[in-house]
């Protein structure tokens, strides 16, 4: 039987964390011996933390919130294309693969997966791929970058872009180990009303057992 792939980011107390935003802890608040009978551990963290998905209120005061997204957007068949030429991802980029049928896109970027170091710059997502790919029935981007826009932008055009052509968005995946080729996704988010956002477990399996470049 074909094994799941874990392509999550571990969260750890040392882990890189987005400039300002909280980081992410964990302690065991209350022991064993101080209740009488179990650990209790204690989290600390941004929803932006590791990998994670967005909601469309993460980028947009009118915006749906997490729990409002359906949750059979995070599984299903997925394709993990390798894009790690490129600093420039477009549409022009994309048409040289076939994403026929496929409503799932994952990007394996030239940004190495290190959960510990925040890139002091990544691969540009034109915005141009947001309409290509919606013209393709995609309806989940996810990438191993911590976001997909630009650290700087203040305007995140591609987030925008992606939400209006229906695309939600699944961020710091763990992909460098990852064949491209054709995968079953299950990337859940936790229900947390109101949020815009929340950390996943991301898993895939190949739909083949031969999996190969597409």
């Amino acid at each position: 039987m074909t094994k799941w792939i874990d392509i999550t980011q571990p969260l750890t107390n040392d882990m890189a964390h987005w400039p300002g935003d909280s980081p992410f802890t964990y302690v065991v608040s209350a022991t064993k011996e101080q209740t009488g009978s179990a650990n209790v551990g204690k989290i600390t963290t941004s929803v932006h933390m590791g990998t994670h998905v967005d909601s469309p209120f993460h980028f947009d005061n009118g915006g749906i919130t997490i729990e409002q997204i359906p949750v059979d957007t995070y599984i299903g068949n997925a394709i993990v294309i390798d894009v790690s030429p490129y600093d420039f991802i477009s549409s022009e980029v994309l048409e040289q693969f076939d994403l026929r049928g496929v409503e799932r896109v994952l990007l394996h970027t030239s940004l190495p997966n290190n959960p510990k170091r925040f890139p002091e710059e990544m691969p540009f997502l034109d915005p141009s791929i947001a309409p290509f790919l919606a013209e393709k029935g995609v309806r989940l981007l996810g990438i191993d970058m911590p976001s997909v826009d630009p650290i700087t932008s203040k305007s995140l055009d591609t987030h925008h872009a992606l939400y209006k052509h229906g695309i939600n968005i699944l961020e710091n995946l763990m992909l460098d180990d990852v064949v491209q080729g054709l995968y079953e996704l299950i990337a859940l988010p936790m229900r947390i009303v109101g949020a815009d956002g929340s950390p996943v477990r991301a898993v895939i399996r190949p739909l083949k057992e031969d999996v190969t470049s597409v």
